[in-house]
């Protein structure tokens, strides 16, 4: 049997366990063979999974696949002992299939890989007296795991003899993971039935079915079943019993009544951890130095860069000179654009109230001309090559104002319009969709876009003419039948070149003239694309652009800008070419010596782009002054300390003192608030809080930063924000602009797609977010094989990056980044319960586990358990900071299931043993419902029985400590940034208290939490939002709704 990725072997009537197969290696899902001789099991020695044979003892090992990327589960021999049956998933055909491999060697058989069987997705392989058939698990219908309605799991067979399968049951919970008696006579399958999964058995003579015993340990079918959908099982040999695990035990089970007998144990489990990656970051306080620059462009001679920072538009002498306002706009200015003779910038501007227009200004600053003559959503203008006319994508100014999806141009309405130069009417071109911006190249009369899937267009002026040019795709999973696009294509000046955009990184490619369907280039592998293609960044690139008339390429990270000159690049690689070629005739080697050779160290390219760094700065907000909260209850997160009748001293943004009344020390002039009565703890910090605002042309607040604010949510870190704008966003908040809590991203993941072949390219991956967008933390997103995943932990400890985690719906994979050395951990371990030996594990390595419940992996989502016992869309406050219209779509229309349905509690009971063992939980909201998301998730945690201190914790301190600003943030302690909340109950009474919120203080700014009206240092009114005006107003004489009623002729509470 295994335990945390050791093999080990135990007396059939109980004992101590052997470690036959020890080390930091994962071995997994052990099978004896039919003679007793060999093992087969699963492991990563490799580097990757694969299949693997032993004696019995665990010597001699032995690999049976070379397989990369690819996932086994449940290997099984035939009873012959000639071949392994495996589920097999990760190469062509698509799916999961089952595979045979001779244990002598070959590639292997694939058993179901047609396109009648292709969705079988088999899992489970079980093989009885007669090797003729194969029993397995067969998936009936294709469909998500996420809140699954109903379960579709059942038993199939296979013939080896004819090809054909056949289902076998039909099961309303299923019927997975059969085990077949050595003397064929008996099935058993597992079911899940109310809630719970139970073991049936089948006389295989009669065809009848019973129960053999329930409940037994939770299956797996509402996850990734990774490890299958139940634990492995086996007859004994005289077929009399069954040897399973529930409970956390082992138990032999009398075959068909059911009567259980515990095999007692002992095991000694000793596993070796990666090193710890932890680091403290201090909370910047100095001025705002912008972290990015969005769309900067080189003027046509060079001189010249415009660019956005700050949602404001800035110019300067490139390079060398200070960066300037060209307005006193207050208003976001986005996407500058020459004109072909230099003179003037064109821009475009959005207030989330007034909607946007196309503004001109000159090339030395000075008021802005507007040029549109009606306020809609204007983006990715461009002049046209005679610079009298710009092209603009437009859309309406009310759809985009009501479009809170973070990608929204301001919904589907799109169209490519031009306007004079000087201003004026504009003039429709074509509706839009593309992804990508307007451009122009060689000819002035064509208009180019990239889009997507559809390539890279060109048309007229009037939107006739269309031509197809060129499809470009990135990187291909192996998984997949097909790449992904490019991102962003843009055709040069010559009308032969194209740049593109694909997982961050630029290329160059030739663009092909060819007839009928558009040619396609893969950037994915240069050598060996269908036209030249050069990869022109090592770390990568964003905000691509054509400059020097097609003779540099510009692109920029984080506010950093890169000047790529092709004809310099060229020269230089030309240069090293002749030098290699002249060194390798002079430096021959006997073959002798080339065996003794080391690897060569990554090799410096021949050309680097000429990178400038931009520095826009900006005074921090603070506030000035002192003020004491006084007469509150303090829970303090500092160990187990509750203060009462206590006071709070905040000078400027830091806590200065706290102790019990008359205890601490009060400077003259400070401002005393009584809260007496009240409670106060630290202000909630949300470690998984997607919020991803409006991508691109930025919104002016985000409603979701008030919302969070508003219910208590001092700081939040998106782990996975799917573009760099967050960097743009953090710094809004930091600078005043914009309200909200503190915001902290990792930036987009690290994917499979970014392809990390070797430790070098991890650290150049890495070096994105560490020297460019200064994240801090980043998200290992299921980025590869195991070998690929240590590179980037061990370059991330290189940069002093924290990696948390993707989970994935998948223990084995959570298990393996665990001994890693992982500091965090995102989303729900899916298979519960757990026991001593994963709890150990988590609480010893010193992750960070943070189980976003509310959208938990191995059962339905605990939001849907709130959205049913709560009335969220009758809530005045969420309607307050909650836009309608992102209301209804969460709350009117949802799945519901019965109570007994929630598994969220035996998760939650995972968690309070962690934190019970010493092991560390933290807040993760998931974006879910914005604002009393974070609640929802305390409120689940504690479903299992951790004590009210222990979550508040959860939600405070530990993830605080998670993110490594546990020296700042996370507790009420002198020294600390204030950050708090102020309670009229007490959440130590009943945790469910968190949410009576009467004050929230952010970074020593005080606010009323029922309407974010500022106490402190300043009394003022939260200004009015713009989506409190897009509700339609009821006409006078409409007809008053029937209201849904109880039997007793109660209203009901929705």
């Amino acid at each position: 049997f295994e335990l945390l990725g050791d093999l080990y072997t135990l007396p059939m009537e109980g004992g101590t366990a052997t470690r036959i197969i020890p080390g930091i290696t994962f071995d997994s899902q052990p099978r004896y063979s039919p003679d007793g001789a060999r093992i087969v099991f699963l492991s990563d020695r490799s580097g990757d999974e694969n299949i693997w044979i032993a004696n019995r003892d665990g010597s001699d090992p032995k690999a049976i696949t070379k397989g990369k990327n690819t996932r086994y589960t449940s290997p099984e021999w035939t009873r012959d002992g000639k071949y392994i049956v495996v589920s097999k998933s990760g190469a062509p055909p698509g799916g999961t299939q089952l595979w045979l491999y001779h244990v002598d060697g070959g590639s292997g058989v694939n058993l179901t890989g047609s396109d009648e069987r292709r969705q079988l997705n088999p899992l489970g392989a079980a093989v009885g007296k007669d090797d003729r058939f194969v029993y397995f698990t067969e998936r009936t219908a294709a469909g998500s795991v996420y809140n699954q309605m109903n379960f579709r799991w059942q038993l199939g067979v296979y013939d080896r003899h004819t090809g054909e399968n056949f289902r076998m049951s039909d099961e309303l919970g299923s019927a997975m993971r059969p085990v077949l008696s050595p003397d064929g006579r008996w099935l058993v399958y597992a079911t899940r039935w109310d809630a719970q999964t139970g073991l049936r058995v089948r006389d295989l003579k009669s065809g009848d079915d019973s129960w053999l015993i329930y409940p037994v340990t939770r299956d797996d079918q509402e996850s990734a079943s990774t490890r299958d959908l139940m634990p492995g099982s086996s007859f004994t040999p005289d077929s009399k019993a069954l040897v399973t695990s529930f409970d956390g035990k082992m138990w032999r089970v009398n075959v068909p009544s059911g009567e259980a007998t515990p095999i007692p144990f002992t095991a000694k489990i000793e596993q070796k951890l990666g090193p710890k990656v932890q680091f403290e970051y201090p909370i910047d306080e100095g001025p705002v130095r912008a972290q990015q620059i969005r769309y900067p462009r080189l003027s046509p001679d060079g001189t010249k860069l415009a660019f956005t920072a700050l949602d404001r538009l800035w110019l300067m002498d490139y390079p060398s000179s200070k960066p300037r306002r060209v307005s006193s706009m207050d208003a976001g200015e986005h996407q500058p654009a020459w004109s072909p003779d230099g003179r003037s910038i064109a821009f475009v501007s959005w207030s989330d109230a007034d909607g946007g227009h196309v503004y001109r200004v000159g090339a030395d600053g000075g008021t802005p001309q507007k040029l549109t003559q009606i306020a809609s959503f204007y983006s990715d203008p461009v002049y046209s090559l005679d610079g009298q006319r710009i092209v603009v994508v437009r859309g309406p100014r009310a759809e985009r104002q009501e479009d809170f999806s973070p990608q929204g141009r301001g919904g589907q309405a799109m169209e490519l319009v031009w306007l004079p130069a000087g201003g004026g009417e504009t003039t429709l071109i074509t509706p839009f969709r593309g992804q990508g911006r307007p451009h122009f190249a060689k000819d002035p009369t064509r208009i180019y876009a990239w889009e997507g899937s559809r390539g890279l267009v060109s048309f007229r002026f009037d939107g006739t003419d269309r031509k197809t040019h060129v499809k470009v795709t990135g990187y291909k999973n192996p998984n997949a039948e097909q790449a992904s696009n490019a991102s962003e294509v843009i055709m040069g000046p010559d009308g032969e070149h194209a740049i593109a955009e694909a997982q961050h990184h630029v290329y160059l490619l030739t663009v092909p003239v060819k007839g009928g369907e558009a040619p396609t280039v893969a950037l994915a592998s240069p050598d060996s694309a269908s036209v030249p293609v050069k990869k022109l960044t090592t770390v990568g690139g964003e905000f691509l652009s054509w400059a020097g008339n097609g003779k540099l390429v510009t692109f920029a990270l984080g506010r950093t800008l890169f000047k790529y000159d092709l004809d310099a690049a060229k020269a230089a690689e030309e240069k090293e070419k002749k030098e290699a070629e002249a060194k390798k005739d002079t430096e021959k080697k006997p073959d002798a010596e080339k065996k003794d050779e080391k690897p060569e160290p990554k090799k410096k390219p021949a050309y680097e782009p000429t990178p400038t760094e931009v520095i826009v700065e900006a005074p921090r907000t603070k506030p000035s002054g002192t003020v004491v909260l006084r007469g509150a209850r303090v829970i303090t997160m500092k160990a187990n300390d509750v203060i009462d009748n206590a006071d709070i001293v905040v000078t400027d943004n830091r806590i200065v003192e706290v102790g019990r009344r008359g205890q601490v020390k009060v400077p003259a002039g400070a401002r005393t608030i009584d809260v007496t009565g009240k409670t106060i703890m630290p202000g909630l910090v949300d470690v998984h809080a997607h919020i991803w605002p409006a991508w691109d042309v930025h919104k002016t607040q985000v409603w979701e930063y008030l919302a969070n604010l508003a219910y208590g949510v001092t700081t939040t870190r998106d782990p996975q924000t799917a573009t760099t704008d967050v960097l743009a966003y953090r710094d809004l908040v930091e600078t005043g602009q914009m309200i909200g809590p503190r915001v902290f991203g990792t930036g987009p993941g690290v994917f499979s797609q970014d392809n990390v072949q070797s430790l070098d390219e991890a650290r150049d991956v890495l070096k994105r977010y560490s020297q460019y967008w200064d994240t801090k933390t980043i998200k290992q997103y299921m980025a590869g094989s195991r070998q690929q995943r240590q590179w980037i932990i061990m370059a991330a400890k290189e940069q002093k990056l924290m990696p948390t985690l993707e989970g994935g719906l998948d223990l084995k994979l959570n298990l393996t980044q665990i001994v890693d050395g992982y500091p965090g951990l995102e989303h729900t371990l899916p298979i519960m319960p757990l026991y001593k030996d994963v709890v150990q594990l988590v609480a010893q390595s010193g992750i960070v586990y943070t189980p976003t419940l509310l959208v938990q992996y191995g059962g339905p989502w605990a939001e849907n358990y709130f959205y049913e016992s709560t009335d969220v869309h009758g809530d005045q406050k969420m309607r307050r900071f909650a836009p309608h219209s992102d209301l209804d779509s969460t709350v009117l229309r949802r799945p519901w299931f019965h109570e007994q349905e929630y598994s969220f509690p035996l998760a939650a009971k995972v968690l309070a043993d962690i934190v019970a063992a010493g092991g560390k939980v933290a807040l993760g909201g998931h974006g879910q419902r914005q604002g009393i998301q974070c609640h929802w998730e305390l409120w689940a945690i504690a479903s299992g029985g951790m004590p009210a201190h222990e979550v508040l914790k959860v939600g405070t301190i530990y993830g605080a400590e998670g993110i490594g600003m546990g020296k700042d943030l996370g507790s009420i302690e002198k020294g600390k940034l204030a950050d708090l909340v102020v309670l009229d109950k007490n959440p130590l009474e009943n945790i469910r208290n968190t949410n009576s919120i009467r004050y929230v203080m952010k970074n020593g700014e005080l606010y009323e939490g029922d309407t974010l009206d500022q106490v402190w240092p300043q009394q003022k009114k939260l200004p009015r939002q713009y989506w409190w005006d897009l509700e339609p107003s009821p006409r006078k004489t409409a007809p008053t709704r029937p209201r849904i009623t109880t039997t007793n002729g109660a209203t009901s509470r929705r």
